[in-house]
This record gives structure tokens, C-alpha cells and sequence, in this order.
């Protein structure tokens, strides 16, 4: 596994480097938004490239804290001596912790403030690091609670403040946003296979244990943190009811089959992808691999599925963002239908397995831009946030009754028995997926403009 995640590396990520090449000699001018003139006069605004680096300065260190901590993370719990069962249990908290703060956190971001929600996200994440130290089960419990809460934030109030400083305080072209996002995208790919590296480096390299990835993230919050409090103004946002955003989220849900469609399989790949995070190492940790590379290998495949995204909506290519959600789709099953023959008791096959986990995450490179682009042309933006609630619920549902079926004592086969029923599950979203095509084949709204540029869309691992 050691030759194995090393070579997966190094080629997923000269792949992506040779797509991106190719993509800057493709576009007019090398321009980074693939709009000729249009795209040089973002990077030309002196004022724009200072409020770009001011978001840059306190977003990426906070993004780099949050991946840095992904790799270890079951291997800290298995290090302390808990069965898989009780790890299963602490990441069903942090699951339900951090679906259940995201119904509220708009709201609490627009009440708070942005800029403070921002610092109370580098507090309760660099808190949940601490208590990564103690190896009592409740104070461990209590610190995935926190790092749903950090999640929730970090996912809501950095963007929020950067749309408000864009359009109302420095009333830059709405056209502009994109680029911002687009760039945030292309380090957010680099920080998340660099941040496996890192965390290799740490814990294995150096000999420190599986806790001192999150050790290591511990300046980077407190950095985030105080470039925020030093360069950044406060905002706010309109208050909304819940209960009203809940009503009109409803009403457009009712209203529209492309909404409850494409809710329907977000609803069942993010779920399938949050016990894909649990399991992945449980898996190929017994059979040696080193676990920060194969994490990098993991997030390299997934900037290779953005950056074939990319090039599949290129003029060379003409396909459209609802084709390229089927195949994510398509992909899913086909790489869990993989790993229910390389699990089994007795039949690992963990080379099979680690291909079908890169696939995934090829498949979640196609799976966000394009759910991105057609929630924003499905969904109109005064509803988006209370649909999302709607489908919050049975996406927290079936990840945490996922994980708490994993691995029963008295079956040996659990791992693959939940890759069976993730398959299932994968099954049940592509044919929403392929019967939203079918409604949407004709249909203007849902065709991408013609440019290689992808639609910008939150990471979410």
C-alpha cells in the first residue's frame, strides 16, 4: 500500500496539473475566468486585489486548520483504545452537531455578526483541537459537538461576509464574485492534498502521534482568527424566522419536481460520502498504508473530478452540468459496487478498494460544481436557504443511521454489508438524477453558459 498511495499521488496530481495547463493555453489571454477582457478587469482593480487578500489571508489558514485534521482523526480515537463502535458513535455527534447548528447558523451569523462568527469559529475549532488531548470519552464527545458547531461556521460566515463587503460596502460588479470563488476553489484543491503531507509529516515522520495534526492546527485557527479581528469590518444580515424560511423553502419544494429531485439526491450522495469518511480508514489503515497520503491522494482525485468538470463544459465538449451529475452519480455506485467484493471477510482486497475510494472522490470533483450550478438555477435564492433545511433532515438521518449500523459485534461483515446498502442508496439517487435529466433536457435554465469556468461552490469535504 506504501508504493501504491505514494504512485496514486504523484500521478493524480501531474494529471492535474496537465489539465489545468491546458485549460490556461486554451482560454483567450490565459485569463483565469476564461472571458477575455471581461476577466482581466477583476485582477486590474487594485482596490478589488487588497479586498481579495484580505478574504484570502483569514479564509485559507482556516481551510488549511479544518483539512489538516481530516487524515488522523479515527486513528486518534482507535490510538486511545476505543472500539469501532464507540469511534462510529463520536462521529455520529459530529454529524448530527454540525447538521443541526447549520439549520440555524444563517440566522445566527446574521444576528452575531459576520466577522465575529468568523473569530467564534477559531475559538470553538482551536477548543475542539485541545480536547482532542484528553482521552475521556465524553470530553472527546463534547469536542465533536464543537467541531460541528466550527463546521457550521466556517461553511456559512466567511461567505456571508465576503458577499456583503462585495456588493454593499465596496459595490464591486456582482460578475467579480466568481472570481473570488473560483481562485478560493483552486487553493482550497492544493491546501487539502498539501494538508495530507503535512499531517504524514507530524504524526508518522516525526513520530508525534496521531493528535499532533491537530496540534498543528491550532496557530492556524488562532491566525485566521486575529487577521480577522485586525483587517476586517463587521456585518450584518437581514433577521429571518425560521419557521418562515421553513414555510417557503415547502412551498417551493411542492412546487417544483426539479427541486425535489435534485434535493433528493443531494440528500443521498452527501450522506453516502459522510460514512465514506468514516469507513475509508478502518479500511486501508490494517494493511499499512500511510493514512496522510492517501489522504492527499483523495482530495488529488478530487481536483482532478473539478478540474474534468472543467473541460466536459469546455466548447470542445459541449456537456452540460445535469450530465455530469448523472455520471458522479453513475460513479458512486459503480466504486461501492467495487468495494462490496474488495471488504468481505476473508477476500480484503485492499488495493481494489483504495481505486474505488479514489473514484469516489473523482466522483465528489464532478458532484460539487455541478449540484452547485443547478441548485442556484433550480432553487431561487430566497428560498435556497430553507430548502436546504428541508433536506438537511434526511441527510442527517441516513449518515448517522449509517454509522451507527456499522460494524456490529456479532457480524463480521458490516463494512461490506453498509457498502451494500451505500450502493443501494447510490442506486435510489441515480435514477433521481437520470430522471431529472429527463425533465430538464430541454430546459434552458439548467444549460451552463458557453465558458470552461466553474460555477463556485462552497468545499465540503
Amino acid at each position: 500500500m506504501l508504493l501504491a498511495s505514494y504512485s496514486a499521488c504523484a500521478l493524480l496530481l501531474a494529471a492535474c496539473l496537465g489539465l489545468e495547463l491546458a485549460a490556461c493555453r486554451s482560454r483567450p489571454g490565459g485569463g483565469a475566468g476564461g472571458g477575455g477582457g471581461s476577466a482581466a478587469a477583476p485582477h486590474s482593480n487594485p482596490a478589488f486585489r487588497r479586498f481579495q487578500r484580505r478574504y484570502y489571508g483569514v479564509y485559507l489558514p482556516a481551510l488549511a486548520a479544518d483539512w489538516l485534521q481530516g487524515p488522523f482523526l479515527y486513528k486518534l480515537y482507535q490510538h486511545y483504545r476505543f472500539l469501532e463502535g464507540q469511534i462510529a458513535i463520536l462521529y455520529v455527534c459530529g454529524l448530527a452537531s454540525s447538521l443541526l447548528f447549520g439549520l440555524v447558523s444563517s440566522s445566527l451569523v446574521d444576528v452575531l455578526g459576520r466577522k465575529k462568527s468568523c473569530v467564534l469559529f477559531s475559538l470553538t475549532y482551536s477548543l475542539c483541537c485541545l480536547l482532542k488531548l484528553s482521552r475521556d470519552y465524553l470530553v472527546l464527545a463534547a469536542g465533536r459537538v464543537l467541531g460541528g458547531l466550527s463546521t457550521a461556521l466556517l461553511f456559512s460566515a466567511f461567505e456571508a461576509w465576503y458577499l456583503h463587503e462585495h456588493l454593499e460596502r465596496f459595490d464591486f460588479p456582482p460578475e467579480w464574485i466568481s472570481v473570488t470563488f473560483s481562485r478560493v476553489a483552486f487553493w482550497n484543491n492544493l491546501i487539502a492534498v498539501g494538508a495530507g503531507g503535512v499531517a504524514e509529516l507530524f504524526a508518522e515522520g516525526l513520530a508525534l502521534g496521531p493528535v499532533a495534526p491537530f496540534m498543528v492546527s491550532i496557530p492556524l485557527l488562532v491566525l485566521s482568527g486575529v487577521l480577522a479581528v485586525r483587517s476586517w469590518e463587521e456585518n450584518h444580515g437581514q433577521r429571518r424566522a425560521f419557521s418562515k424560511s421553513c414555510a417557503e423553502g415547502l412551498r417551493c419544494l411542492l412546487a417544483d419536481r426539479r427541486v425535489l429531485l435534485l434535493g433528493s439526491v443531494q440528500a443521498l450522495f452527501e450522506s453516502i460520502i459522510y460514512i465514506f469518511i468514516f469507513l475509508w480508514t478502518p479500511v486501508l489503515d490494517p494493511h499499512g498504508a500511510p493514512l496522510g497520503v492517501v489522504f492527499s491522494s483523495l482530495m488529488a482525485a478530487s481536483a482532478l473530478g473539478s478540474s474534468l468538470y472543467r473541460l466536459a463544459l469546455s466548447k470542445r465538449y459541449h456537456l452540460q452540468p445535469v450530465h455530469l451529475l448523472a455520471l458522479a452519480v453513475l460513479l458512486l455506485f459503480f466504486s461501492l459496487f467495487m468495494l462490496t467484493f474488495s471488504t468481505g471477510p476473508g477476500q480484503e482486497r485492499p488495493a481494489e478498494s483504495f481505486l474505488a475510494f479514489l473514484l469516489i472522490e473523482l466522483a465528489c470533483g464532478l458532484y460539487f460544481p455541478a449540484m452547485g450550478f443547478l441548485r442556484r438555477k433550480v432553487v431561487p435564492e430566497r428560498e435556497l436557504p430553507g430548502v436546504t433545511n428541508w433536506f438537511r433532515l434526511p441527510l442527517g438521518l441516513l449518515g448517522c443511521l449509517g454509522l451507527l449500523l456499522l460494524h456490529d459485534s456479532e457480524r463480521q461483515a458490516g463494512t461490506r454489508s453498509i457498502f451494500g446498502l451505500c450502493a443501494a442508496l447510490a442506486l435510489l439517487a441515480l435514477l433521481a438524477a437520470g430522471r431529472l435529466f429527463a425533465l430538464g433536457r430541454h430546459d434552458a435554465d439548467l444549460r451552463a453558459p458557453g465558458t470552461a469556468a466553474v460555477p463556485s461552490e462552497d468545499p465540503e469535504p
